[in-house]
Formats: structure tokens, C-alpha cells, sequence
């Protein structure tokens, strides 16, 4: 299961209740590694607009949740839109965080392209 979702939010869910502030409380408790992970990135970037971390996860468990919570559109939206930012993922950890003003920029434009996919490779992340 992604995410831990106690039943009085399945309940407003069932209803079509559910706040962006709801849903990304969920994340955060269901999530927490992906959660500090996301937010460090987060703060790192304040200032230059970019940041990218490159740690892979100390367990398979970390692994998942950074991956659920970047393979999930609802997900990934509900944390772009709680923080402000654009978020891109390379890899099976590799999470870097934009300004919404750079998404058309260089740097992203990079980071996101075929190429920018294919210079972040190595034998180790194969399987990861």
C-alpha cells in the first residue's frame, strides 16, 4: 500500500471532500523518508532555485517511498502544488527540485531531456 489512509479520510475521500492540505498530511505521515528527502531538496534550492539529490536511499523500504511518491501524478501534484515548485526524478533516486519560473529554463529543460536521462547512468543504478 502507498500511502497509510486513517478512515476518516477514506470516508471524505468516498464523500469527494478531500483538501490538497489533507491529502498532503497523509504523504507526509505515510511517507516520511520521501517526505525529508522531498523537503531538504526544498530547502536546498531556496536559494539558487535548483537543488538535486543524488544519496541513494539507505534501504529498499526508503527506495519505495521515494518512488511512490514520485511515480504517483497525484502525489508528485499534491507536493508541487503544497510547496510551489517542480519537481523531476532520475533514476531510482535522484529528485531535484525547480522553481516553477525555471521549469522553462536551461537547467531543467536539461535535467528532464532524453540526454540529461542518459549522463545519469551507471552500472550500480541498473537495478536499483
Amino acid at each position: 500500500m502507498s500511502l497509510d489512509v486513517s478512515p476518516a479520510l477514506l470516508e471524505k475521500a468516498e464523500r469527494g471532500e478531500v483538501t490538497d492540505a489533507e491529502f498532503v498530511t497523509c504523504v507526509k505521515e505515510s511517507l516520511p523518508y520521501a517526505w525529508a528527502v522531498i523537503t531538504g531538496v526544498i530547502a536546498d534550492a531556496e536559494e539558487t532555485g535548483f537543488a538535486d539529490n543524488e544519496t541513494p536511499p539507505p534501504s529498499e523500504a526508503a527506495r519505495g517511498q521515494l518512488l511512490r511518491a514520485l511515480a504517483s501524478d497525484a502525489i508528485r501534484g499534491g507536493l508541487e502544488r503544497h510547496f510551489g515548485v517542480k519537481l523531476a526524478f532520475q533514476n531510482c533516486h535522484r529528485v531535484a527540485v525547480f522553481r516553477q519560473s525555471e521549469v522553462d529554463g536551461e537547467r531543467y529543460r536539461a535535467f528532464v531531456s532524453p540526454r540529461g536521462q542518459l549522463l545519469n547512468q551507471s552500472p550500480e543504478l541498473r537495478d536499483c
